[in-house]
């Protein structure tokens, strides 16, 4: 069988209604009244790591806990699909069923999005609309800022370094010189002296260890073979463009690490054991030390913190809290304007704010009239009916990404006053109230101001009932 021919088999998978027909039988089930009028639907979301599928968790017997055989129709209904997908190779589907015109049959719509969106969170809804190739939030394209005068800290000490890890690791095993000189090639920066007299006596081979407690104990952290240590920059660290754009990096004269994304100059040795990211600092901030350890948090999207001023601080004198920060008291770079936080537009405006977000507001609603001809706002994200006149955002001349419901984007395009220069946007549609399909013909109005190709990967299959 050719690879072509191949392809088009598991496709057939994918799309054929019998794949799908266990978990249309759930859903059928578990909305009955829903899928029964016209109009109503029900929605989703599978790809072969996780999925979101609006069906009830079954409770478990009286006296036992949950298990996974209470939901094992679910699991197996799911499961067909999930295997369709890997065979296809394909990161996921959405999926949108309908009542049909046939009495007690269903119409599944499954969509591909394309290249004009990311995946929604979640939901069958479209994520983010991509209105530029290539284009990537602001904080994810910022570079750190030079620090003139930065120098390794007085701490730091590569003979007392490697002296200690001898004494309390007497078996390690050691990178060769070649092992090294490959490492620094693939990284495209030489290795920081702590660093490299630290991997010259312990390469960090799991196999070169009985016991994995050991290493950790005396260099505190996992450490990285010399073969995965890598350099995170911003690219490393995937940010999706809704949470990027909501983000703003700041830089205080009294912070050690600056508040990237990523940096060329982070290069990490090692993790925390929680997924946390351990590197080595090579651009600090005004109060840092070339050299410094930080931690790279993997749940946030933005920033690092000090665990240490240098290797031989973290290693030889056990310091892992870094240092306290007195923090100076300035107007936010991103404003949240909602009824338990800033009380009002005005209150956020100020020639640095970045990004305003008008959340859940029991008052008239506002006027953007307070932030308009700001330099620096390049992000808006606004709750349905917060906004007094919608068309005011076409005066937000430096607007990149624009979040709002339908109805506000629907007054956009009905007024032709779609910012131009958006790099992206979201609309922001309740996750089952709202049509999917509806959502995406939005879209497509939006994108199509720009240029861009459409949502059109939609492929519709109906039954009816049997």
């Amino acid at each position: 069988m050719g690879e072509h021919t191949f392809r088009r088999v598991l496709l057939v998978l994918l799309y054929d209604f019998t794949t799908w027909q266990p978990l249309l039988r759930l859903l059928r089930a578990a909305h009955t009244e829903t899928l029964s009028v016209p109009g109503g639907h029900v929605a989703g979301q599978i790809s072969p790591g996780a999925w979101s599928v609006p069906l009830p968790h079954r409770p478990p017997q009286p006296g036992r806990a949950s298990q996974v055989s209470d939901d094992q129709e679910q699991f197996d209904a799911v499961g067909r699909i999930v295997e369709a997908l890997k065979e296809d190779g394909s990161e996921g589907v959405s999926f949108v069923v309908e009542a049909s015109s046939a009495p007690g049959g269903v119409r599944l719509h499954l969509i591909d999005l394309g290249s004009s969106a990311e995946p929604g969170v979640a939901t069958a809804h479209p994520g983010t609309l991509l209105l530029q190739d290539g284009a990537l939030p602001e904080p994810v394209r910022r570079l750190p800022e030079p620090v003139p005068g930065a120098v390794p800290a007085p701490s730091a000490d590569v003979e007392l370094l490697q002296r200690t890890l001898r004494e309390r690791l007497p078996d390690a095993v050691g990178a060769s010189k070649d092992e090294i000189a490959v490492a620094e090639a693939r990284l495209g920066v030489p290795l920081p002296a702590e660093l490299r007299a630290l991997y010259q006596v312990v390469r960090g081979r799991y196999e070169d260890w009985d016991d994995y407690q050991e290493p950790y104990d005396t260099i505190g952290c996992e450490l990285l073979p010399l073969s995965e240590v890598y350099v995170a920059d911003a690219a490393s660290r995937h940010v999706l463009w809704r949470f990027g754009a909501m983000e703003a990096v700041e830089t205080g004269p009294e912070d050690a690490v600056q508040g990237l994304v990523g940096s060329p100059g982070w290069i990490v040795f090692g993790d925390n054991g929680g997924g946390d990211r351990i590197a080595v600092d090579l651009t600090p901030g005004p109060e840092g030390h070339v050299g410094q350890v930080i931690i790279i948090g993997h749940e946030g999207s933005i920033g690092a913190g000090l665990v240490a001023d240098s290797l031989t601080d973290m290693v030889v004198h056990r310091h892992f809290d870094g240092r306290p920060v007195r923090r100076t008291e300035k107007p936010p770079l991103v404003a949240y304007v909602n009824r338990a936080s800033i009380p009002s537009i005005e209150a956020a405006a100020h020639p640095g704010l970045e990004v305003l977000s008008i959340g859940v507001w029991e008052k008239e609603p506002l006027s953007l009239a307070p932030v308009l001809g700001l330099p620096r706002l390049r992000t808006l994200s606004a709750y349905p009916g917060t906004l007094a006149d919608p068309c005011e955002i076409a005066r937000l001349t430096h607007l990149e990404y624009l979040e709002l419901p339908p109805a506000e984007w629907r007054v956009l395009l009905d007024a032709g006053a779609v910012p131009t220069g958006l790099l992206a946007a979201d609309i922001e549609a309740h996750r089952q109230r709202d049509n999917p399909l509806r959502t995406i013909a939005l879209a497509n109005e939006i994108l199509a101001l720009y240029g861009r190709p459409p949502i059109a990967g939609i492929t519709v299959l109906e039954e009816a009932a049997s």
